[in-house]
C-alpha cells in the first residue's frame, strides 16, 4: 500500500485505550495520527477544524455514544469501531463501518482492519469508484449506501434478499425484480431465479454454476449463452 497515507483520529473516553490505539497507528506506515478526543462532543467540534480520513471510534462513552456522534456528522470519514462489547456489531455495520474491533486490540486484527480502509481509500481516490457508483438500500430501518464495485451478488431469501458484498452481507426487505430494475444491466445479470451477480466478480463458470470468491452460484441453463456474451463484452 505504498503511497497511501490516512489521517486518523482516535475517539475513546479511556486514556489507556487511546494510548494503545495511538501506538499502533504510529507504528503503521500508512497511518498518521492528527487528533485524539475523549468524548463525542469534543470530536464533533474538533472535526470542524481537522479533516480526517479514518476514525477509530469507541461506542460506549458518556453523554453521547459513538453512534450518536455519527448521526450528527454530515461528512463521515471511514470508521473502525473499537469496543469491549460484541452486542453492537450488527448495528455498527449499518453505519458502514470498515471493521469492528474488540478490546484489547491485537496487531493482526488491527492491521487487517487498516488494510480494508486503505483498499477502499485507494479505490475512491484512484477513480475505480465513481462518486455516484452506488445504490441505497433500507436495512434495519436505516438507509445504507452500497458501493456497486463492492457488491458480489444478490440472493433471494423468501420475502427478503441478501446482498453479499466484500464486507458483511446486508439483508433487506425487497424483491429480486426491484434490484434488476435499478442495477446497471451491463454490470449485473440475473443468472437464476434466486441470484443476481456482478459480472466483474465472476472467477469461473461451467454449464451448471459460476464461482465468485470460492462460492458456487447456480446458473440457469437458458442463461449460459447470455452469460458468455456478457463476460466476452
Amino acid at each position: 500500500m505504498d503511497g497511501v497515507l490516512l489521517d486518523c483520529a482516535v475517539v475513546d473516553d479511556s486514556s489507556l485505550q487511546r494510548l494503545a490505539i495511538v501506538k499502533m497507528i504510529n507504528d503503521h506506515p500508512n497511518l498518521r495520527l492528527v487528533a485524539e478526543y475523549n468524548n463525542a462532543i469534543e470530536t464533533k467540534n474538533g472535526l470542524l477544524e481537522t479533516k480526517v480520513d479514518l476514525i477509530f471510534l469507541d461506542i460506549e462513552m458518556p453523554i453521547l455514544s459513538g453512534f450518536d456522534l455519527l448521526d450528527d456528522l454530515i461528512h463521515k470519514p471511514q470508521i473502525i469501531f473499537v469496543t469491549g462489547k460484541t452486542k453492537y456489531a450488527y448495528k455498527a455495520f449499518n453505519y458502514n463501518a470498515i471493521d469492528y474491533l474488540r478490546k484489547p486490540l491485537t496487531k493482526d486484527r488491527f492491521t487487517n482492519a487498516v488494510y480494508k480502509a486503505i483498499s477502499l481509500h485507494k479505490l475512491k481516490t484512484e477513480g475505480a469508484v465513481e462518486d455516484d457508483d452506488y445504490i441505497f438500500v433500507k436495512s434495519n430501518l436505516k438507509k445504507k449506501k452500497v458501493m456497486l464495485n463492492e457488491l458480489k451478488y444478490i440472493t433471494a431469501l423468501g420475502d427478503y434478499v441478501k446482498l453479499v458484498t466484500v464486507h458483511d452481507p446486508i439483508v433487506v426487505l425487497a424483491t429480486m425484480k426491484s434490484f434488476v430494475a435499478q442495477l446497471p444491466p451491463e454490470r449485473f445479470m440475473r443468472i437464476h431465479k434466486s441470484y443476481i451477480i456482478n459480472i466483474d466478480k465472476v472467477d469461473k463458470y461451467n454449464s451448471r454454476n459460476i464461482e465468485i470468491d470460492g462460492e458456487k452460484i447456480p446458473l440457469s441453463r437458458h442463461k449460459k449463452s447470455e452469460l458468455i456474451d456478457a463476460l466476452s463484452a
